[in-house]
C-alpha cells in the first residue's frame, strides 16, 4: 500500500465522526406517524444515514426526487431534524481519541460535508467537534461531493497541497472526491456505508474503526520521519 505521509486530515461528518443517524431516522419516522404510517425500523434506515434527505425519503416512504411530492417531503423532513438534530447524535466511539491522538501528531483536521451549513454549524459544537481547523459544507462551494470542490476548499482553507490530505468517509461517493481531489482516500468501515460495501470503492484503504485509523496515520509518520533520516 503506497500512501503519502498526510499532512492534513479530513473526515466525512455524518457515519465518520458522528452517529446522527438516531435523528435523522426519528425525523423519518415523525412524518411516518403524520401520515399514520407506523414506525420503520432503525435498521432499516441507518444505512441511508450518508445520503440525507433523498436517501432517507426513499428508505422511509419509496419517494425519489423525480416524483412530484418529493420536494415537499424533503422540505418538511429537513424542518423536522432541524428541530431536534443532535438528541440522540453523538461521536462515534474512539473518535475523541483519534481526534486527540492527530493533535498530539500536530496533524491539523477539518470537516468536509455535504450536509448544509443550517445543519452543520449548529450541530459541530453540540458534537465538541469545534477543534477542526476547517468545516466545509454541502454548500458551501458550488458542488457537494462526489465533486472534488469541497474537498479542494478545504485543503486551500488549510493551507495544504491536496496530494498530501487523507479524506475519510463511509460512502462512495467520499471515496470518489477524494480521488477526484487527488488525495488519499480512506473508507471507514465502521460508518453507514450505504447499499455497497467499501470493498467495492477502490479506496487507498479501508480502516474498521477509529484507533486503526490512528494507528495507520502513526505509521505513516514513523515510516516518513526514519526515510528522512
Amino acid at each position: 500500500m503506497s500512501m503519502r505521509t498526510p499532512t492534513a486530515v479530513l473526515f466525512d461528518l455524518d457515519g465518520t465522526l458522528a452517529d446522527t443517524a438516531p435523528d435523522l431516522a426519528a425525523a423519518v419516522n415523525a412524518m411516518r406517524t403524520r401520515r399514520d404510517l407506523p414506525e420503520a425500523s432503525y435498521l432499516s434506515l441507518r444505512p441511508f444515514a450518508s445520503a440525507g434527505a433523498r436517501g432517507l425519503i426513499g428508505a422511509g416512504f419509496g419517494i425519489k426526487p423525480e416524483d412530484s411530492e418529493f420536494e415537499a417531503m424533503r422540505t418538511e423532513f429537513l424542518d423536522q431534524y432541524e428541530s431536534a438534530i443532535a438528541v440522540h447524535s453523538k461521536l462515534f466511539e474512539h473518535v475523541p481519541a483519534l481526534l486527540h491522538g492527530l493533535d498530539s501528531l500536530k496533524l491539523p483536521w477539518g470537516i468536509v460535508t455535504n450536509k448544509a451549513k443550517r445543519f452543520t454549524r449548529p450541530l459541530v459544537p453540540l458534537l465538541d467537534l469545534e477543534q477542526a481547523r476547517c468545516v466545509v459544507c454541502g454548500d458551501t462551494t458550488p458542488h457537494a461531493k462526489p465533486h472534488p470542490a469541497p474537498l479542494l476548499e478545504a485543503a486551500r482553507q488549510l493551507g495544504v497541497r491536496s496530494e498530501e490530505c487523507w479524506y475519510i468517509g463511509d460512502d462512495l461517493r467520499d471515496i470518489q472526491a477524494a480521488e477526484a481531489a487527488g488525495m488519499t482516500s480512506i473508507a471507514a468501515a465502521w460508518g453507514y456505508c450505504g447499499a455497497t460495501e467499501p470493498q467495492h470503492w477502490k479506496a487507498d484503504a479501508i480502516v474498521d474503526s477509529p484507533l486503526e485509523l490512528l494507528e495507520l496515520i502513526r505509521a505513516k509518520h514513523l515510516q516518513g520521519r526514519v526515510s528522512q533520516n
